[in-house]
């Protein structure tokens, strides 16, 4: 066997520099993990408070008072009803699958938001009824458009202030692979020292589906459960309690196999 000039063997030495350079990798992943983790955490509470000013929209009363509180906010508090005409309305292809979508555009002057093309279900009621020149209403709360609606039948527009949960979940996964990360950092540094002493050095546990399925899938698949059951802090608080309830066992229970597996074919 190889031995340096402090008597260590050369292998010894190059895998002790190794695991240090991993350790400090990991650390670093961990650091700007941890930093973007902070940052989609702080996005939460404006996301709740949107979304709960949204759920809480009445009806504009038309009259002059509430035009004057309109115009004198610059934004709209209410939902407002805006009548226009059909100017074109058409099956289209959109997206890298083209995925088939029915596109109406109203004829101008029409006050914003309801001034740009929305997409109504392609194989809805509404998108088989409106034609060019129909009048539709179309229901508008701040920059959003909320439905829209022609001769009796209505549907509700995709984009509408939900999205807090989902900003909860995707925080949820940079916290927990910040987690991770440091974790890998502590075992790269422990496994160096350990090589640079000639010890015994334990096997890297790896990072396999069950952890990502833990790490990543689990909290975005809770967040959607949650987003569709409840609103604003109540579906961000069981975001994170049915996550936790749901991803520490899981990736103890994926952790703890592995270890039991290697152990019996050791």
């Amino acid at each position: 066997m190889a031995l340096d000039t402090t008597g260590q063997p050369v292998e010894a030495r190059g895998l002790a520099r190794n695991e240090g350079w991993a350790a400090a990798g990991w650390a670093a992943v961990g650091v700007a993990l941890l930093a973007l983790s902070a940052v989609l955490g702080s996005l939460i509470t404006g996301q709740i408070d949107y979304e709960k000013s949204f759920l809480a929209a009445r009806p504009c009363a038309e009259t002059q008072e509430a035009q004057g509180a309109r115009e004198s906010q610059g934004t709209d508090a209410c939902l407002r009803t805006i009548r226009a005409t059909v100017q074109s309305a058409q099956a289209a292809e959109s997206g890298p699958r083209n995925t088939t979508i029915f596109r109406v555009r109203l004829r101008a002057p029409v006050p914003a938001p309801a001034d740009r093309p929305f997409d109504l279900d392609p194989d809805g009621e509404l998108s088989r009824i409106v034609k060019p020149g129909a009048e539709v209403e179309v229901v508008t709360w701040r920059d959003v458009q909320v439905s829209v609606r022609h001769d009796g039948v209505g549907e509700t527009l995709p984009g509408l202030p939900d999205e807090a949960t989902m900003y909860v979940g995707i925080t949820l996964v940079g916290v927990w692979m910040t987690g991770v990360a440091f974790i890998a950092a502590f075992g790269s540094a422990r496994r160096s020292r350990r090589h640079a002493a000639g010890r015994p050095v334990t096997p890297r546990v790896g990072f396999g589906m069950a952890k990502i399925v833990c790490v990543v899938v689990v909290p975005l698949v809770v967040s959607f459960f949650a987003m569709a059951m409840w609103d604003a802090w109540t579906a961000a608080g069981m975001t994170v309690a049915i996550w936790a309830l749901i991803a520490f066992p899981a990736t103890f229970a994926a952790l703890r196999w592995e270890r039991d597996s290697r152990s019996e074919h050791a």
